[in-house]
């Protein structure tokens, strides 16, 4: 039983220690100022949750063939656009999309996530 515990401690400390690089913002730090939304256009929030697992693994976000962002643990981006179809993907193993139709003065949010796979994460 100690040699199980004794292999895990330095696992643990690594753990501890990326999780103790990820700070959250601090109280005396402004708060994000994202602008009003410009009038004819719609904007498109793309999210991801805080896993530390694949937590490494960042793809590029893709809307309409064009490099928008990543997808970055515990983070979020947008974009403003003109109404319109937009295909938005991701891919790392395999390639995920989703489409829509965006209108003006339309809010969408696209949530992403990293699932563990054979080759990534």
């Amino acid at each position: 039983m100690r040699s199980k515990i004794g292999a895990l401690l330095p696992l643990l400390l690594v753990v501890f220690f990326l999780a103790s690089c990820a700070s959250p913002r601090g109280l005396d730090e402004p708060p994000l100022q994202i602008p009003a939304l410009k009038p004819g256009y719609g904007r498109v929030y793309f999210t991801r949750p805080g896993e530390f697992s694949g937590s490494a693994i960042q793809p590029e976000i893709q809307m309409n063939n064009e490099v928008v962002g990543r997808s970055v643990p515990g983070g979020f981006s947008y974009v403003d656009r003109p109404p319109g179809k937009y295909a938005v993907t991701t891919a790392t193993e395999v390639e995920n999309a989703v489409t829509f139709q965006l209108a003006a003065g339309e809010t969408k949010y696209i949530k992403t996530t990293v699932t563990p796979g054979i080759l990534v994460g």
